[in-house]
């Protein structure tokens, strides 16, 4: 009985370490980082997800230096399927950046896309790092699930939050440190 009742708990705090260790796989990258700021995302009144930015050395205001790396967190408040993610990322590139991208980058953003992302459901979190210069890197709770090298894209992806184009202008000063910075990420410049 005894015996058993130890497994149990070795398999208990086993699992508990792993998830809590998993969550944090992407601080591997910036290990200092400090969260700047963030939000919630809602639509016709839905919650869908949470977002916040992650920055280890942020600009002399306190807010995201565009320039260094940084983490988007994205915690979703509802399931949300893969294929509806990567739509909405295509659809809002699009909005953002109108014919700077022909049909065959935007083809091939969507089939990096489908590889990198994963169905959610409430409570799990997806999180994007990007990389100046290099690219990024999108993870889940327990693993890093794609390293895209193409900047080009990178910028593309993350101004779907931080452009000031973006569908929520508050949640994009929320993100980029509480109004602490006016930066731009337009998906040109990074």
């Amino acid at each position: 009985m005894m015996r058993s009742h130890l497994q149990i708990l070795l398999f208990s705090l086993t699992f508990l370490f792993s998830v809590n260790a998993g969550a944090q796989v992407w601080k591997q990258h910036l290990p200092q980082a400090k969260m700047l700021g963030g939000g919630e995302f809602r639509w016709w009144g839905f919650s869908i997800y949470t977002a916040r930015i992650w920055q280890q050395t942020p600009n002399k205001d306190g807010g995201l230096d565009q320039s260094a790396s940084f983490a988007l967190e994205i915690t979703y408040n509802k399931s949300i399927s893969r294929d509806r993610f990567v739509d909405s990322s295509i659809d809002e590139i699009k909005r953002l950046h109108g014919d700077k991208f022909n049909a065959d980058k935007l083809k091939s953003w969507r089939q990096t896309m489908e590889k990198a992302f994963i169905d959610v459901k409430s409570g799990d979190q997806l999180i994007g790092v990007y990389l100046p210069g290099i690219g990024c890197r999108f993870y889940s709770q327990q693993a890093l699930l794609a390293e895209i090298p193409d900047e080009i894209f990178a910028n593309a992806f993350f101004s779907i939050w931080l452009d000031p184009r973006t569908k929520d202008s508050n949640l994009r000063q929320q993100l980029l440190g509480n109004n602490k910075s006016t930066a731009a990420i337009t998906g040109s410049s990074m």
